[in-house]
Parts: structure tokens; sequence; C-alpha cells
């Protein structure tokens, strides 16, 4: 059964790191887009970062310089590097992907979600 978990949310304070990661389980994230979305409390769900099977990132405007994502094939496993954190980075992070996708796309192409897990940024 194919399944992704998130881990790594927790409170930090503005300013501060986090490194979340998506587990795969059941299938190998090597050769997909995997892509990190974020939805805060009455926001709609937002595109944040994905790394295409190639290894192209992309990131939206607001944390261009300070999120990385990346793929460790080893660990079989995607990670968001989150640095210099702002209280409006708040919400549930969530990472996603679908069978055979190998480019970065909008949310309603990817078939598969993790839990999520969040960030709370305060201070």
């Amino acid at each position: 059964q194919l399944q992704l978990v998130e881990s790594g949310g927790g409170l930090v304070q503005p300013g501060g790191s986090l490194k979340l990661s998506c587990a795969g389980s059941g299938f190998t994230l090597a050769p997909y887009a995997i892509a990190w979305f974020r939805q805060a409390p009455g926001k709609e769900r937002e595109g944040v970062a994905c790394i295409s099977g190639g290894d192209y990132t992309y990131y939206t405007d607001s944390v261009k310089g300070r999120f990385t994502v990346s793929r460790d094939s080893a660990r079989n496993a995607v990670y968001l590097q989150m640095n210099s954190l702002r209280p409006e980075d708040t919400a549930v992070y969530y990472c996603a992907t679908d069978d055979g996708l190998k480019h970065c796309t909008r949310d309603y192409e990817y078939g598969y979600w993790g839990q999520g897990t969040q960030v709370t940024v305060s201070s």
C-alpha cells in the first residue's frame, strides 16, 4: 500500500528553523515529483515547493531563499528545510505525489497525500 508520512513539524520561534521529512512506504519516491503544500486555518491550500523526478526544484515566491527541498534516494525520503521562519508560515504541511508523475504540477493532479504535520511559528 502506497503511503506518504510527514514528520518534523513543531513549534518554533520566528527566525528559527525546522526540517520536514516525507517518507515513502510501499513504493520508491526517487523517480517521481514530490510536492509540499500547506494549509493554514481559514485559508486555501497553497503549493510551497516541489522537486521533480529530474530533481529540478520549484518554490512559491514567499519562501524563496528561505526553504529548500531535497531528495535522499538512499533513505527514500524528501525533505523541506525551512529557515528564517515567520508567523505566516504557520500551517499544516503536506507532501504529495502520484503514480508516474515526474513533473511538478497543480494540487489536483496529486493522488497520494500524507497526513500532514503541524508547523507553528510563534514567540
